[in-house]
């Protein structure tokens, strides 16, 4: 197998500067750039991470902790997490938790500063002592997609204001002329879709109607649970005219509980979600939902995750840590076929 050497001496080079063009990293000149790219090309060179890793004293690779692969957001976040690293020639590993803490907590502390130089953590169930242990082990941690903005959790985080997307989902309800509205929270109580419920209940009150006393539901954040919810709603409150979901798989579980029930949407029933993932724009009707910008939260929390990992002087202490907070573009409203005005 060919060395780095071996292609830097066929291209007339440094292995520094070949290590810069693989890393895409350095000023290297076009001309330079293009020998280097044709040498590795003649060679069949491949480079070998484990030396990598030796050499630079880290691992190229990076650990995204979720807890559940089979919800679709994940997928669709993880995508663009890796699109954003191999533009800095890393590479990424998906741990799936399952949302238990004690293998969040195995993963952690198998593959964090070992097989990863740092961890992107999503909603995996994970206790923050654990996760600042991490960082204290040498393997900085960035929380994705931290729902309270103006809370930071005392961990380098990217944040999105989803208590402005309940808010933006019921703002379109009420708009609509919807005031018999029902929710179905796709966590617990004080789960992590709480801010989510939050600005749903704010914008109620704020049109003089009492947001705390609508029918309300809590239900795991799939399908099925928002199956369940919507089926209960409907058969408890049958002069709901609209349903809240604080995620777009219980909004389509509530649309299909709809279609069960003989209930047509919109015309008998609007109902509206919150992320926009893929199955929202391809159900049908098509989920109206309030989008949240994954991709702009997948490159931030690599770009952040990334400064930590290369400098040493990266903060570890929770007051330190507690001021790295990026916050996301707002949510905004998508308008799809699940919404429409109450039927008279």
């Amino acid at each position: 197998m060919p060395t780095l050497s071996e292609v830097a001496r066929r291209a007339g080079v440094t292995p520094a500067t070949v290590s810069n063009v693989l890393r895409n990293r350095g000023r290297v000149g076009e001309a330079t750039r293009l020998r280097v790219l044709e040498a590795i090309e003649a060679l069949g060179y491949r480079p070998h991470l484990s030396a990598r890793a030796l050499a630079e004293g880290r691992p190229p690779t990076i650990a995204l902790m979720v807890s559940s692969i089979a919800n679709p957001f994940y997928p669709e976040f993880a995508l663009a997490v890796e699109n954003a690293l191999r533009r800095s020639g890393r590479f990424l590993i998906i741990c799936n938790t399952a949302g238990d803490p004690q293998t969040g907590r195995a993963y952690l502390e198998q593959i964090a500063g070992t097989l990863s130089a740092g961890v992107l953590v999503m909603n995996a169930n994970l206790d923050f002592a654990d996760l600042r242990a991490t960082e204290r082990r040498g393997a900085p941690v960035v929380l994705c997609m931290w729902e309270r903005p103006l809370d930071p959790p005392g961990l380098p985080c990217v944040a999105v204001d989803f208590r402005l997307a309940g808010e933006l989902a019921a703002q379109h309800l009420l708009a609509l002329g919807h005031r018999r509205i029902g929710a179905i929270v796709g966590s617990k109580v004080s789960g992590i879709h709480a801010a989510r419920y939050d600005g749903f209940v704010a914008a109620m009150q704020a049109a003089g109607l009492d947001g705390a006393l609508a029918p309300v539901r809590y239900a795991p954040d799939t399908t099925q649970g928002g199956y369940a919810a919507a089926s209960e709603l409907l058969a408890r409150h049958p002069d709901l005219t609209a349903l809240f979901a604080t995620n777009d798989l219980p909004a389509l579980g509530a649309m299909q509980a709809a279609a069960d029930l003989g209930l047509d949407v919109p015309r008998e029933l609007s109902v509206v979600g919150i992320t926009d993932i893929q199955l929202a724009r391809e159900s049908r009707p098509a989920l109206t939902t309030v989008a949240v910008a994954t991709v702009e939260a997948a490159e931030l929390a690599v770009a952040l995750l990334t400064e930590l990992v290369e400098t040493p002087a990266a903060p570890t202490t929770p007051a330190q840590s507690a001021a790295r907070v990026c916050v996301v573009s707002a949510p905004r409203l998508v308008v799809r076929a699940s919404t429409a005005p109450p039927r008279k």
